[in-house]
């Protein structure tokens, strides 16, 4: 496989659904993608117009700068303190890394990367692209031998899943049985909901509780577009084994992947001011809080779901049938059938909606407008 065998960019599935929602009187509810629709916070705004003199070409390892704020916000955030600058590599974004990771760590034909069963489906799209094999697999125990690439997405997306300590150590030993690189992707981490998320850091896979004191073959992912509202800044990184970021590094500096220089400073900004991140998960809270109840008195039944950014439903049926029950509503969703084969029952509702509209889509929900 290759670049030319990707399937058709599945959403495009979605617009008669979409069409039809729009159609409702008091207008779309959009909650099938997680694209922010609140403000960039103003002290980024105005740590990237500081910045807008970037007239020589930026670095591909980032600034000093950059690569300083995002060791400190792993030690502060993240419970990770022993990085330094040689562990950490700004991105163009996660979904970018995400994709090309295999092709960036040398992975062809006849490897294999693994990924969760129900998954973001760029993980297997990057596969495709280094010509790899993709297999779906949650449990340590049935990753296969020959594994090069390992793909672990904690809390999940779509579905919420939280990997703990312990299951993070049982992942890191058992890629390590295979010699396997294990790649965690973590964007979500700062909005933990239920359970120990409610008051505990969701753990990283470079916490040292996790690692044994060695990095060796371990990647963490992170993107400030959910937590910072930066999605329109592509603004995400790398950190962990300093040999595999060194080769990562080398690789994006022949094929140009540089971060802008704006972006860069605005990251590091970002970084550094915990209060706006706070106030966003507060604005995502009272979204869920309205949302979540409306959702099991209209009958679904939520999944996983105790952290991340989206809400697992499910009605026990196909989830087309459930897109166009929603769609009846003005409410669009996103179908279970595009993150793998073994969610083709549930639908997954952002919340990354102003707080109006979510309370128009559980009135809605509820037959409370009738």
């Amino acid at each position: 496989m290759g670049v030319r065998d990707l399937a058709d960019y599945p959403w495009d599935a979605v617009i008669p659904y979409r069409d039809r929602a729009a159609q409702h009187p008091d207008g779309l509810v959009d909650l099938s993608i997680g694209s922010p629709v609140d403000p960039t916070p103003e002290v980024i705004r105005r740590a990237l117009a500081e910045a807008t003199d970037a007239h020589a070409y930026p670095q591909t390892v980032g600034t000093s700068d950059v690569r300083i704020a995002i060791v400190d916000w792993y030690a502060r955030r993240r419970g990770v303190p022993d990085l330094t600058d040689a562990n950490v590599m700004p991105t163009i974004g996660s979904k970018e890394l995400v994709a090309l990771l295999p092709l960036l760590l040398g992975l062809g034909p006849g490897d294999v990367v693994v990924h969760p069963r129900v998954a973001y489906p760029t993980y297997a799209v990057g596969a495709a692209v280094a010509g790899a094999t993709a297999v779906a697999a949650d449990d340590p125990a049935e990753w296969p031998e020959g594994a090069k690439l390992i793909w672990i997405n904690s809390p999940g997306n779509p579905d919420g899943r939280t990997w703990d300590l312990e299951a993070l150590t049982a992942a890191v030993r058992r890629a390590r049985e295979l010699g396997a690189v294990l790649a965690s992707d973590e964007c979500y981490a700062e909005l933990g909901w239920e359970g120990p998320w409610q008051s505990q850091m969701i753990p990283s896979v470079l916490d040292p509780r996790v690692t044994g004191g060695s990095r060796a073959d371990l990647l963490s992912v992170y993107s400030l577009s959910k937590q910072s509202n930066l999605a329109g800044y592509r603004a995400a990184f790398i950190a962990g084994c300093s040999t595999l970021i060194g080769d990562v590094l080398a690789a994006r500096k022949h094929l140009g992947l540089m971060p802008p220089a704006p972006v860069q400073h605005a990251m590091a900004v970002a970084l550094r001011d915990d209060e706006h991140v706070a106030a966003q998960k507060r604005l995502y809270r009272q979204r869920r809080d309205v949302l979540l109840p409306a959702l099991i008195e209209a009958g679904f039944r939520i999944d996983g779901s105790e952290a991340g950014l989206y809400l697992w439903a499910t009605e026990g049926r196909d989830a087309w049938e459930s897109m166009d029950r929603l769609a009846s509503l003005g409410i669009l969703a996103g179908p279970g059938h595009f993150y793998g084969d073994h969610s083709a029952q549930h639908v997954r509702l952002s919340l990354t909606a102003p707080l109006e509209r979510i309370r128009q889509a559980a009135t809605r929900l509820t037959g409370a407008d009738r």
